[in-house]
């Protein structure tokens, strides 16, 4: 039988996440040691309350109120407890004593990423994440090694299982976006405050990693342009499919030049029209998907559970076992590499595509009114399709699919067409993406 050096392990937090990762390294530690190269030994796990009722049942003496004192004594430190404070404090402490820490907080890295990526270089501490930005699904990894040698041209990720379940069951069930989300409150896919999903914020974080691993370069959460899917209703919806489409919520981290030549990059989240034929319009339920586009390896879609306790904790897993690894073989961790230090650009500055659908007065002339808006805005016409509604005399619906156009010069376009006297409202306006 061989035997292994350990390695001790400190778990912060104890919630659907963190019971699952403590369960499956307690019963499956000895084949997690000869995949390591080490023991993995479960030292103790930091909680608020050592009396709360948790979802797995776990030896009581691990359990202990005192993080700090369990950090100093770990050689990998993993954090699960979410939000900024005090995983901030926490994990800054964990690295600066070297050990190597492992996460899934998304927050605290789109707020504070630069600041503990410096703190573990500065030890020779390494950082670990997988866990962070779409739960079970391989996405870090790829991109921090098997295509560090590529170059990352777009990411489209589907990285919020309660609103492609919400946007999911209003496509495929006709149900309103009201009765979706309270579906999903009732399934547990949304929490009682849905906010942070249904308004992009869970999205924008996961946007803000993902591009600044994919472009090597520091993209701070304040620069992603946030849009959630409270104003997507059920016309749009059943209006895209009848076109061809499916509304999906997408954070977009895409490589640009803007207009003088400058390269830079964009990071976005908000509810488009995607293809029916595009990978990523298939995506059901709570599924997450990314969909990378790189020069080279062309296009790849990594798919899966985006959330829950045991398949995240496959994620965590997967970094303590290479944690491990690292501390078998020694030397320095791998730093973060954000050299190319590429400016983000603001969404005016993307190329995109709008369909924007108008209630219009039915009369003569209306047409060349609203071409001629799009025209004065450096904006072309691609489709046009025009209908009279039935539901008020003399006036009809007319849906406009734009080409390729400055974000900016769209947005002008749909204010000026808001002040037409023919244009009785603007129904509809959605990005297309995907084509």
């Amino acid at each position: 039988m061989i035997e292994y050096r350990n390695v001790r392990v400190a778990l912060l937090g104890a919630g659907s996440v963190g019971s699952q990762v403590a369960r499956l390294l307690l019963e499956h530690g000895e084949e997690l040691a000869t995949r390591a190269g080490a023991g993995l030994e479960l030292v103790g796990i930091a909680v608020r309350d050592v009396e709360a009722q948790r979802d797995v049942d776990l030896p009581r003496d691990l359990f202990t109120t005192d993080a700090e004192s369990l950090i100093l004594g770990a050689d990998i430190v993993v954090e699960l407890i979410g939000g900024i404070e005090p995983a901030r404090t926490l994990v800054l402490q964990a690295l600066q004593s070297g050990a190597d820490v492992v996460t899934g907080n998304k927050a605290l890295l789109a707020t504070h990423g630069p600041e503990l990526f410096a703190a573990a270089e500065q030890v020779g501490a390494q950082l670990y994440y997988e866990a962070a930005v779409a739960g079970a699904i391989p996405i870090i990894r790829p991109l921090h090694d098997s295509l560090a040698g590529d170059r990352i041209e777009r990411i489209m990720g589907i990285v919020n299982g309660t609103t492609n379940f919400i946007l999911d069951l209003m496509d495929r069930e006709g149900a309103t976006f009201d009765d979706a989300l309270a579906t999903a409150t009732e399934l547990g896919y949304a929490e009682a405050d849905p906010t942070a999903d249904i308004e992009g914020y869970d999205a924008a974080q996961k946007a803000a990693i993902l591009a600044s691993l994919a472009f090597h370069t520091s993209v701070p959460l304040a620069a992603v342009h946030r849009e959630g899917i409270t104003s997507v209703t059920i016309e749009q919806v059943r209006a895209a499919r009848k076109a061809g489409y499916v509304v999906k919520i997408l954070a977009t981290c895409e490589r640009l030049t803007d207009a003088e030549g400058r390269e830079g990059v964009s990071a976005r989240v908000y509810p488009a029209l995607v293809p029916e034929s595009h990978p990523l319009a298939s995506v059901h339920g709570a599924k997450n998907a990314v969909f990378v586009e790189a020069e080279a390896a062309g296009d790849l879609m990594f798919y899966g559970a985006g959330a829950g306790g045991v398949e995240t904790a496959s994620a965590v897993l997967g970094d303590l076992v290479s944690a491990a690894r690292r501390h078998v073989i020694g030397g320095p961790g791998v730093a973060e590499s954000t050299q190319s230090a590429l400016p983000v650009f603001p969404i005016g500055t993307v190329r995109t595509r709008y369909q924007i659908a108008l209630h219009v007065s039915d009369a003569p002339g209306v047409l060349s009114t609203v071409a001629g808006v799009l025209a004065a805005h450096g904006v072309s016409v691609e489709t046009v399709e025009q209908t009279t509604t039935g539901a008020v005399e003399g006036t009809a619906t007319l849906v406009i699919g734009t080409h390729l156009a400055r974000e900016a010069d769209l947005a002008d376009t749909v204010v000026a067409l808001r002040g037409e006297d023919v244009v009785i409202d603007v129904t509809s306006v959605l990005r297309v993406v995907g084509t």
